[in-house]
């Protein structure tokens, strides 16, 4: 096994600065070497506070895997949302679920006791959008997918613009992972939610421009 090296200052060739030491005896108060003079003397040796842990970010069908920096007493559960960053991305990402290092799933658990955190990227999200036309004639009603920010809100009553759709809402269901909402539909004027919260939004089309419709 390779000697344990760290960082700290000598009192006998570097009170100032810290230099590198070998690690002969561990403790409370660590014995060391001086790697540059050679000095053995006592220190304390500061513990990583933090652990690593495995992050799974789902987006739009697609997952990447990423890793995260916690507190081991750190409490997570399912909703509350993480930084996570990717080879390919910084996300801001979801909670969905977490597996143990017992291979159990949880809700929620301490960072230490979590081996892989499975999240659902919120930053940018596509949202579901069914439409349907203003003579109220839903036989022809149409789906469509918007990309927006996650915190994007939408708000029943309200006409809104995305690229080539115009609608006014009229309906919200919301997730089922969505916190901080007491039902799952909205319905009324002035009901909203936030993109990253939302299943599907149920609106009116307002685009004049649009093509025919179709049914889907």
């Amino acid at each position: 096994m390779s000697q344990q090296r760290v960082a700290v200052r000598c009192p006998s060739c570097s009170p100032a600065d810290e230099t590198a030491h070998e690690v002969l005896k561990q403790g409370g108060q660590a014995t060391v070497r001086c790697s540059e003079c050679g000095h053995v003397h006592k220190t304390t040796i500061e513990q990583d506070s933090t652990i690593d842990r495995r992050v799974i970010v789902s987006q739009d069908g697609e997952s990447e895997e990423g890793r995260i920096e916690l507190d081991p007493e750190e409490e997570l559960e399912v909703g509350d949302e993480l930084l996570v960053e990717t080879d390919a991305a910084l996300y801001r990402a979801r909670i969905t679920s977490m597996e143990l290092t017992t291979d159990a799933r949880a809700d929620e658990a301490e960072a230490k006791d979590i081996k892989t955190v499975w999240t659902r990227a919120v930053g940018n999200v596509q949202v579901n959008l069914t439409l349907h036309p203003k003579d109220g004639g839903h036989d022809e009603s149409r789906s469509t997918k918007i990309q927006v920010p996650g915190d994007e809100k939408f708000v029943v009553g309200e006409t809104t613009e995305y690229g080539d759709e115009e609608f006014t809402v009229e309906r919200l269901l919301v997730r089922e992972d969505a916190t901080n909402y007491d039902r799952e539909g909205y319905d009324h004027d002035g009901d909203y939610a936030f993109a990253k919260d939302l299943k599907r939004v149920y609106a009116r089309n307002e685009n004049s421009r649009q093509r025919a419709w179709s049914g889907w």
